[in-house]
């Protein structure tokens, strides 16, 4: 009986920590986050490569466009685990709110109810975040939005796919050596000469 009871306990709890860990997404239209940016020469342009703008330990690259998404960017690291995907931003070639509430739904099915909202109160823009860390502690955050005016976002429907715990840990590393960050240093401006920088004339 005792053994019984024993194996049905241990059941439990390999199940509970089974679901748990379960729902940590790293797929996204044909991407893996961690995965190393050489082996998706056929879905990126490699040529689009650059570093991104005040974040030097990454690289940003647009994606060779697929009659499902208009545009995408996957971001890749440079210096604590070098080429490995860090982030997948892509936009649906879809740009309709029907398409947004569908995929929405669908997310919502596969990974349960987000765990914030990210959007604006009039929602012209709406999003929803989702956030999972799993049994190695690596944390992902999952963000969907539709948008239809504001300017300084994507119109239409997109999604974003981030390994933050990674990200985190690349920026770390940057700024770490000091050759690098050194280069970012400028000699701070007195008087005049920083009232001529701040002020147009």
């Amino acid at each position: 009986m005792k053994k019984v009871f024993f194996f049905l306990s241990f059941s439990i709890l390999l199940f509970s920590h089974n679901i748990a860990f379960a729902k940590f997404p790293v797929h996204l239209g044909g991407f893996t986050l961690g995965g190393d940016i050489a082996n998706y020469k056929t879905l990126v342009d490699m040529e689009t490569c650059r570093k991104v703008p005040f974040n030097r330990y990454l690289k940003e690259c647009e994606i060779i466009l697929r009659p499902e998404f208009k545009s995408g960017l996957i971001t890749y690291g440079l210096c604590d685990r070098p080429n490995k995907i860090l982030k997948i931003k892509l936009k649906f070639a879809d740009a309709s709110k029907k398409n947004y509430k569908n995929i929405l739904s669908r997310y919502k099915k596969q990974l349960g109810q987000p765990d914030e909202y990210k959007g604006d109160a009039f929602k012209t823009l709406i999003a929803w975040k989702w956030s999972f860390t799993n049994n190695k502690n690596e944390k992902i955050s999952l963000i969907l939005q539709y948008n239809e005016m504001n300017e300084e976002e994507k119109i239409g429907v997109a999604v974003k796919l981030t390994l933050t715990s990674q990200l985190e840990k690349e920026r770390a590393c940057f700024m770490a050596d000091p050759g690098k960050t050194k280069k970012l240093l400028k000699p701070k401006l007195k008087g005049k000469a920083l009232w001529d920088l701040l002020v147009p004339y």
